[in-house]
């Protein structure tokens, strides 16, 4: 007999599976991942909330989430986190979790695809996340009157210097190009 409550279970197989240590225990829900979030306003919850549904064995509504399929692994939420949670470990986690459960195949979230294929146009073209960029391509593409909705958080954090207005290139990018072209050759192959 399991005497270990659902939530308990929900909550320890995801710190399980999570590489390394995830930290996921000691997560405040101050709320920090989401205010550093620049993929916040397109998630259905904030990464602080997902994991107070982990607590709360909401395994469902967490695989079902879009959440971790838009989190675009730029680090500013971990960074940022005062108890060093590895929010975006446990985010690939949580998909990987998803597509086993075969969960991804009922989502909403169709746009996931096109927001990846952006994100890995702005790598491929500077080396690293350009969230302005990335957010500016994406919503004009995809849903063009979302921009708007967008600017004030754009705005305030152009004012706080927390959004670059041009990218940043990495040196020596030939060289990242070729370990892509190797990765997708790699992908490819199976």
């Amino acid at each position: 007999m399991n005497t270990i409550a659902p939530e308990r279970n929900f909550r320890r197989e995801v710190i399980d599976v999570t590489p390394g240590k995830s930290n996921l225990e000691s997560c405040l829900q101050c709320g920090t991942c989401g205010g550093s979030c620049p993929s916040g306003p397109d998630m259905d919850h904030t990464p602080r909330a997902l994991f107070a549904m982990i607590n709360a064995g909401m395994k469902d509504k967490v695989l079902k989430s879009n959440t971790p399929w838009y989190c675009v692994s730029c680090y500013a939420c971990m960074v940022r986190c005062p108890q060093d949670v590895h929010i975006t470990d446990l985010m690939y986690t949580l998909k990987r979790m998803a597509v086993k459960e075969g969960y991804y195949k009922e989502q909403a979230y169709s746009e996931a695809p096109q927001f990846s294929e952006t994100f890995i146009e702005e790598v491929r073209k500077y080396g690293r996340s350009f969230e302005l960029g990335l957010f500016t391509r994406f919503h004009l593409r995809h849903h063009p009157l979302d921009s708007i909705r967008m600017a004030p958080m754009g705005l305030a954090m152009l004012r706080k210097r927390r959004l670059n207005l041009k990218p940043d290139k990495i040196k020596n990018i030939k060289e990242l190009h070729a370990i892509l072209d190797k990765a997708d050759k790699l992908g490819g192959a199976r």
